[in-house]
C-alpha cells in the first residue's frame, strides 16, 4: 500500500485527481470505479478543471459506480444518478452510453444486481476504484457483517450509515433504508483502488481498515489483500495510523 499524505481537503482532492487523470491519459479508453459522497466531490472540481483548459479528454472512458440507493432515480436530486451528473458527467465529455450506475428505481433486486455484475464482467472489470471509507468501515454500501459480499447486492442500511447521509436529506426519516451496492469481489478485482479520507471522524475507520486485523466487520480492511491500493488521507484521517500519527 502506498500512502500519501495531505494537509488539507484540497490538496488531497489534487493528489486523488492526479492519479486518475494520469490512468486517462495512459489509457484513454480505460474503465473508471467512481463513488459519491462528500469525499470525492473535490476530486470531481479538480479533473473538470483539468478537462476545461484541455489536459483530459473522457471521450473513450467508460465509468461504473459503486452503488444507488433503492428507490431513487435520477427525477430524485437525492439519488446517487443525480450526483454524478451534477458534480461530474454533465461538465465533461464523456458519453451517456458509457456510463453505467445500478438502477435504484429497478424493484427486481436480484434481477439488477445480476444484470449489474454483467455490466462489470463486460466491460472487463475496472481499472481504478475510487473508494471513500464510511465511518463504520463501509466502502460502497458493503456494511459491516459476518462475511463479505462478493457481488452486487441489495443492502440492509445501518443506522450508522442513515445517521452519516441524513445531512444530505432534509431528515433521517428521509434516507432510503436499502441500496444496491457493488460487492467486495468487484472491488478487489479492480486493477488499482484509490481510497480517499478526510477528517477526524474518519481516523478510526482508517486505522481499523489498515492497521487492524482483516475482518467483515471492518468491510474495508478487505484492501490489505489487494496488491495495488493507494491512500490518499489529510492529517486527521491519519491521526491514528501508526506510521503517519503526528
Amino acid at each position: 500500500m502506498r500512502i500519501y499524505r495531505a494537509n488539507s481537503y484540497e490538496e488531497l482532492s489534487r493528489k486523488a485527481a492526479n492519479i486518475i487523470s494520469a490512468q486517462v491519459i495512459i489509457k484513454p479508453n480505460c474503465v473508471l470505479g467512481l463513488a459519491t459522497g462528500s469525499s470525492p466531490i473535490g476530486t470531481y472540481k479538480q479533473l473538470i478543471e483539468w478537462y476545461k483548459k484541455g489536459d483530459l479528454d473522457f471521450a473513450e472512458v467508460k465509468s461504473v459506480n459503486l452503488d444507488e440507493y433503492r428507490g431513487l432515480g435520477k427525477e430524485s436530486d437525492q439519488s446517487y444518478v443525480y450526483f454524478m451528473h451534477h458534480n461530474f458527467f454533465d461538465h465533461i465529455n464523456i458519453k451517456p452510453e458509457n456510463i453505467n450506475i445500478p438502477d435504484g428505481k429497478n424493484p427486481d433486486a436480484a434481477a439488477e444486481c445480476a444484470r449489474y455484475d454483467k455490466v462489470i464482467e463486460d466491460l472487463g472489470g475496472v481499472d481504478i476504484q475510487l473508494l471513500g471509507i464510511g465511518r463504520n468501515g463501509h466502502i460502497g454500501f458493503n456494511e459491516p457483517g459476518a462475511a463479505f459480499e462478493k457481488d452486487t447486492h441489495c443492502v440492509d442500511l445501518t443506522e450508522s450509515t442513515i445517521e452519516a447521509n441524513k445531512r444530505f436529506f432534509a431528515s433521517a426519516d428521509d434516507v432510503p433504508r436499502q441500496a444496491y451496492t457493488m460487492g467486495i469481489r468487484s472491488i478487489m478485482h479492480a486493477k488499482q483502488v484509490l481510497l480517499i479520507a478526510s477528517g477526524k471522524d474518519k481516523a478510526e475507520a482508517v486505522y481499523k481498515s489498515f492497521w487492524g486485523p482483516v475482518t467483515p466487520e471492518v468491510p474495508a480492511s478487505v484492501l490489505q489483500l489487494h496488491q495495488n491500493v493507494v491512500l490518499v488521507a489529510d492529517n486527521d484521517a491519519l491521526s491514528l495510523a501508526p506510521c503517519c500519527a503526528k
